[in-house]
């Protein structure tokens, strides 16, 4: 009798948390109820490739000994971010956009967004790293490897990772004190921050100020650690009386200008501009291209201008073409 009415009151207690569970529904595209297929291989044709690029460049990096220098280690944490980034968003947009079911918990819509929020601010303070890897190559070359240390190179990569863990816990602690109390319809297709504020019915003073405080301090600061990295590289190159100097600095340093461009340009966009719920369009767009676009495009301005990446790519090409001809 007592086991009986110990599994009734289990029952009634696991009925009441399923009841209390709250459930998000992503939208996704709905302006284009039409395109949903040809969005859907589009989108998955690009995580592919992505995918793909980002796990092969960190290989590359790995298996080739004259890779094995500051520069492409830390071009090597960039792709596992943007490896990372894209397998936190695109796989949850390819399944909404496939299928009916476009629902999500809100334990799963927190959590998406604590490991975007995360590798986003990596990402961030891991440019501004290799800004500062550039000034001491270009600037101080004698001394680029003394002063790059195999071990200051792993403190400022983890100090990249700890501190968007560390902001990214902080806006998730306080997304999570909020009351969903419905439809929870989020017109995006991913939980981003201001999506989720959209959609709570308690004040969300604190979390929009908690947000603002965090993002304009990294954003400020990793472009301030950028900007006086480059402009003391430019004033050192032009000092250099060398014939041709400038050239070779300008080359060494347009992939991470390049990538630069394309990260802080869609921030700043996201953030600073587009803000009405009339540009909420343009605002996915920015988004998809930030999250796939951007870590598909970031290994190829990384490697086709670098002879030692092509010709391992060669050799693995021809190493494969020779055992299958085996």
């Amino acid at each position: 009798m007592n086991s009986l009415i110990s599994s009734n009151r289990s029952l009634m207690q696991d009925e009441r948390n399923h009841s209390a569970r709250v459930i998000f529904i992503l939208l996704g595209f709905p302006e284009y109820p039409n395109l949903q297929m040809p969005l859907f291989l589009v989108f998955l044709t690009i995580y592919t490739i992505s995918v793909l690029e980002n796990l092969g460049l960190i290989l590359i990096i790995r298996i080739n000994p004259k890779l094995h220098n500051p520069m492409y280690f830390f071009v090597s944490h960039l792709s596992f971010v943007d490896f990372c980034y894209t397998c936190v968003n695109t796989p949850k947009l390819l399944e909404i956009m496939l299928t009916e079911d476009k629902t999500i918990s809100k334990e799963g819509c927190l959590t998406q967004f604590f490991f975007g929020c995360t590798f986003v601010v990596a990402q961030t303070f891991m440019l501004a790293v290799m800004a500062y890897d550039r000034f001491v190559a270009v600037c101080n070359p004698l001394l680029y490897t003394t002063s790059m240390s195999p071990k200051l190179c792993a403190l400022l990569v983890a100090g990249s990772y700890l501190w968007g863990g560390l902001c990214s816990s902080t806006l998730t602690h306080f997304l999570s004190q909020h009351s969903y109390c419905g439809p929870n319809i989020i017109n995006h297709f991913c939980c981003e921050h201001s999506a989720i504020l959209s959609i709570s019915c308690s004040d969300t003073t604190i979390s929009q100020f908690a947000c603002l405080i965090i993002c304009t301090f990294n954003e400020a600061f990793s472009l301030l650690i950028i900007i006086v990295s480059y402009v003391v590289i430019f004033v050192t190159v032009i000092k250099i009386p060398t014939k041709g100097a400038l050239q070779k600095a300008f080359s060494t340093c347009a992939p991470h200008l390049t990538a630069i461009s394309f990260c802080h340009g869609v921030i700043l966009l996201l953030y600073c501009v587009l803000k009405s719920k009339s540009s909420l369009l343009l605002v996915k767009t920015a988004t998809v291209f930030y999250s796939m676009v951007i870590p598909m495009l970031n290994p190829l301005i990384y490697s086709l201008r670098n002879k030692d990446v092509k010709d391992t790519i060669k050799k693995l090409i021809q190493m494969k073409l020779v055992s299958h001809s085996v």
